[in-house]
């Protein structure tokens, strides 16, 4: 049975107490940068015929705000952060083992040249893009909709990598491929297109830089097998954790924000978790 474990502070020195090659697969979707607060509410809509907006039908609802979730997302030396982390991820990792760095374009070239010099240029992989459509679309420059994960392995010559357990997309064109790829589908390239977490869908944990599990689930599926030890000390809302518990894999998440553990404490609802350093 597959087993989760959730830490409750900072990342760093639980990290250092964490033995070496703990890791086959290290998922991590840090902080990006953006000196803003991120926040995000968490909202319901109420069966009311005075209500803001229409739904199916023509019947009424009314809004209703739930609550809200935030951290700070400044930092005056991102990389002077972030580098130490690394160093304990590649230390974590098993030989053939593989860190994926999730990342948007305001801090993504920094991160390549940090693991460039960290992990050996020979230890890049794949730069994928997840390309998304969705939100605002500002007038004087190109929407920015799309982040960047980093794959980077271990040992270059000794990695996992499941293709068969990759899920399919459709082809562009089916009537170029012909009847029996069309229904087969494709392998996906290193563009991902991906719709993010809906607003009112049933994944939304309200929490405010939360991943797709389809994202997620296809990183876990290729990049490490069933027994597999999984690790994330950017837990957020804990998606690396349900990816890992719904395919068989072990996992250790790693956050210190009160709001995440909150979130994952309602997501795990139920789950046999081993919560460390989280009294309430």
């Amino acid at each position: 049975m597959a087993s989760l474990t959730v830490h409750f502070g900072d990342n760093l020195p639980i990290l250092e107490t964490l033995p070496d090659g703990l890791a086959d697969l290290i998922y991590i979707d840090p902080p990006f940068n953006t000196g803003k607060i991120q926040r995000r509410a968490r909202i319901a809509a109420v069966r009311d015929e005075a209500g803001d907006r229409t739904g199916f039908q023509g019947r009424r609802y009314r809004t209703v705000k739930l609550d809200a979730s935030e951290f700070n997302d400044v930092f005056d030396d991102y990389l002077l952060f972030l580098e130490p982390r690394l160093a304990q991820a590649r230390r974590l990792l098993k030989n053939g083992g593989s860190l994926f760095l999730h990342i948007d374009c305001r801090e993504a070239h920094y991160c390549k040249v940090l693991l460039d010099r960290m992990f050996g240029r020979g230890s890049f992989m794949n730069e994928i893009v997840w390309a998304y459509d969705y939100g605002g679309r500002p007038r004087r420059r190109w929407p920015a909709k799309h982040d960047t994960i980093f794959w980077y392995a271990r040992d270059p010559r000794q990695y996992q990598f499941h293709l068969a357990e990759c899920d399919r997309i459709p082809y562009m064109a089916p009537a170029l491929a012909g009847p029996a790829k069309a229904a087969r589908g494709k392998t996906p390239t290193d563009v991902w297109w991906h719709t993010i977490v809906s607003p009112t869908g049933r994944e939304k944990t309200g929490y405010p830089t939360q991943k797709p599990r389809g994202i997620v689930d296809r990183i876990v599926k290729v990049h490490s097998r069933p027994g597999d030890m999984l690790l994330d000390f950017f837990a957020g809302s804990g998606t690396l954790g349900e990816a890992a518990l719904a395919h068989g894999r072990n996992c250790v998440l790693i956050d210190n924000n009160p709001e995440a553990i909150r979130v994952m404490r309602r997501r795990f609802a139920g789950r046999d978790v081993k919560w460390i350093g989280w009294t309430s």
